[in-house]
């Protein structure tokens, strides 16, 4: 599936509440996922996936190790979400929805999805998507890089096949190179198809193996048919193939009457993926170059600092609050800005400020009842603030573990790279507060742990791994 940025600038309206926003115009718009509504898996490719499930269960069965059973068959699962955010994403969601199942058996451009709208596409060979398109969002090559959305069972079962080892920076429609994949039975018989994966990132787990809810299967990539990095989800009802599964309950799913979810998500669901403080504007190049996204938590005085935010499902008619607060906690600009348009996913920004005062400061966003805030810090580094005067870590230089000397109780911890990304948080588990800093994961360079005391004081430290 192909991404693809619409851009646009306008000049925004002032609209005043307590505080006149900043002075820019605005960039941004909509972030289109398969533009070109490619499908995901050729007949091809489906018969071969088709084949090898098959011969793979057989193979189980012969061997007494296939743990479905049509005399004990059980009701059909109630799944989970089967996305998560890795412990290494700091964003406040990862995912948009490009495509829903279609139930119209005509094409071309004649859809009806499960809300009996037509948030789903065909093609003029035949093919009506079969499964959820799951994107990332924002930045989906950055976070596929660092492998920050994780792919999860979403019901219980067993593995009855896989692949991997196959390109996982798709650009191409036409691709005959496989997608990198696992397929899960249920103890029902239905099989769920989980496709795209980063190439190396599937479970260590084998054919045959058993998975709970939950558990991690791969990484959203952008393997096989596919421009751009996302999950390709779908179900059917047993391994014949024959009967598609529509896990979203509404009135046009014409496949089955009830949800598969334990908790469905609405068909629209309005929110925001991430509110980023940045150096410069985020640059999107072309598939499949990861982006710049240009993102810092980190300037000096008097740099100028840019603002954007990134959305899911806007909604056309709706309103955004934007807030950018002083480390007094005062507001430098607050201000409502209006969406007139319906987008999937879109982001909007282009606002700065200059960093004229030390301190922790804070971007923040309110939409449909949702408040994101994001910290970012002015002012030299290593700036002892009151609390934390005499705390210090060491050894530094370190290798694995550094210790904290602190006559005032240190309640978290935030070690951000040179970039301004968050590598790892620490909260306090005991009385004492946080003592040392297991970082023995980090590769060797240049870091920096941001301390917080109990009375929110704060003291950042540049640390040197070697």
């Amino acid at each position: 599936m192909k991404s693809k940025i619409t851009l646009f600038s306008f000049v925004l309206s002032f609209i005043f509440s307590f505080a006149q926003q900043p002075s820019s115009d605005v960039t941004g718009g909509e972030f289109v996922f398969n533009p070109e509504k490619a499908e995901c898996l050729t007949d091809a490719q489906r018969e071969v996936i088709y084949q090898n499930i098959q011969s793979r269960i057989s193979e189980l069965s012969q061997n007494n190790r296939l743990a479905y059973s049509a005399e004990n068959r059980g009701v059909h699962p109630l799944f989970v979400w089967p996305l998560q955010k890795s412990t290494n994403s700091t964003y406040n969601e990862i995912y948009g929805i490009s495509g829903y199942i279609d139930h119209n058996a005509a094409y071309p451009d004649q859809l009806t999805d499960y809300n009996c709208g037509t948030r789903s596409y065909d093609t003029d060979n035949g093919y009506n998507h079969q499964g959820i398109d799951y994107f990332t969002w924002p930045f989906g090559w950055k976070m596929m890089d660092n492998d920050e959305v994780e792919i999860i069972a979403a019901a219980p079962g067993q593995i009855v096949a896989k692949s991997d080892g196959n390109f996982d920076r798709s650009c191409d429609f036409d691709t005959t190179t496989p997608w990198n994949a696992v397929y899960i039975q249920h103890s029902d018989g239905s099989i769920a198809l989980y496709g795209h994966m980063k190439n190396g990132s599937t479970t260590t787990k084998n054919i045959g193996d058993m998975v709970i809810e939950g558990e991690y299967l791969g990484v959203v990539g952008s393997s096989g048919v596919s421009t751009g990095p996302h999950l390709h989800f779908e179900v059917f009802t047993d391994a014949t193939f024959t009967q598609l599964v529509d896990p979203y309950a509404g009135t046009c799913n014409s496949f089955n009457a009830d949800s598969w979810w334990q908790n469905q998500r609405p068909y629209n669901n309005p929110g925001i993926n991430a509110v980023l403080t940045h150096t410069a504007a985020p640059v999107f190049p072309a598939c499949p170059t990861t982006e710049t996204s240009n993102e810092s938590d980190q300037f000096d005085l008097n740099d100028t600092v840019t603002y954007f935010i990134y959305l899911r499902d806007q909604v056309a008619g709706t309103t955004v609050n934007l807030k950018v607060i002083r480390p007094d906690n005062t507001y430098l600009y607050n201000w409502d800005f209006d969406l007139n348009d319906n987008y999937y996913a879109s982001y909007w920004g282009g606002w700065t400020s200059v960093a004229n005062i030390a301190g922790e400061w804070k971007w923040e966003a309110t939409y449909n009842g949702q408040t994101v805030t994001h910290s970012y810090y002015v002012g030299a580094l290593s700036v002892e603030e009151e609390g934390l005067e005499s705390t210090s870590i060491y050894p530094n230089p370190f290798n694995d573990i550094v210790n904290i000397n602190s006559t005032s109780k240190v309640k978290s911890a935030k070690v951000v790279d040179i970039l301004g990304k968050t590598i790892k948080t620490f909260e306090e588990n005991s009385p004492e507060g946080i003592k040392e800093l297991n970082l023995s994961e980090l590769s060797d360079g240049m870091y920096f742990v941001t301390l917080e005391g109990e009375q929110n004081q704060k003291k950042t430290i540049k640390l040197i791994k070697k």
